[in-house]
């Protein structure tokens, strides 16, 4: 009984984050969703195509049920970090649509298998795991890179969750922790 409540439950979380991830592209132009928004360059098209590799490897891969889409291989170094932003040549379309394809592959392996199924992380130094530890593991990196999300898209065009926030109110909650910071120098 708690183990299909449990997995229940860390799928609709997984579902809903994922929607909420998606959502933060909605209203961006390409160049904006695209360019490199902090030192390291992450950028809110990129995070999108990471969680696709992340996705299809560990709902995939690890259970023996590959993701049917040509990806790159997890030990292939010279790939590494090119799943964290796109080419010129990669459309939104294209990396929405695979990150898409990615949940259902993942919908259907955390369908199809018990929360205490067996899987194989070969990259985790403790590789034998079952699916309860990957769904909390993609949960984790899926709300991670949400949360990168949205300061990104707050950075761009003050887009944020508070929906129900004005301009003014967070105007003066910036001024409160500006003072905050000051008197506490």
């Amino acid at each position: 009984m708690i183990d299909d409540f449990a997995k229940r439950y860390l799928h609709d979380d997984l579902r809903e984050i994922r929607e909420v991830l998606v959502g933060k592209l909605e209203g961006v132009g390409e160049y904006d969703v695209r360019r490199p928004l902090t030192a390291t360059g992450t950028n809110l098209l990129g995070l999108v195509k990471h969680l696709t590799l992340t996705e299809a490897r560990y709902f995939g891969e690890v259970f023996g049920r590959p993701f049917p889409e040509p990806l790159p291989r997890w030990d292939d170094a010279g790939a590494r970090g090119k799943d964290m932003w796109a080419t010129e040549h990669e459309t939104r379309e294209e990396i929405v649509g695979r990150y898409r394809r990615a949940w259902e592959h993942s919908d259907a392996t955390i369908s199809a298998l018990a929360v205490d199924a067996p899987g194989h992380v070969p990259w985790w130094p403790r590789p034998d795991v079952l699916l309860f530890n990957v769904l909390v593991h993609v949960l984790t990196e899926t709300s991670r890179h949400a949360g990168h999300a949205d300061i990104l898209r707050e950075q761009l065009d003050g887009v944020t969750s508070a929906a129900s926030r004005d301009a003014e109110f967070w105007a003066a909650r910036h001024a409160e922790i500006e003072r905050a910071a000051a008197a506490a120098r």
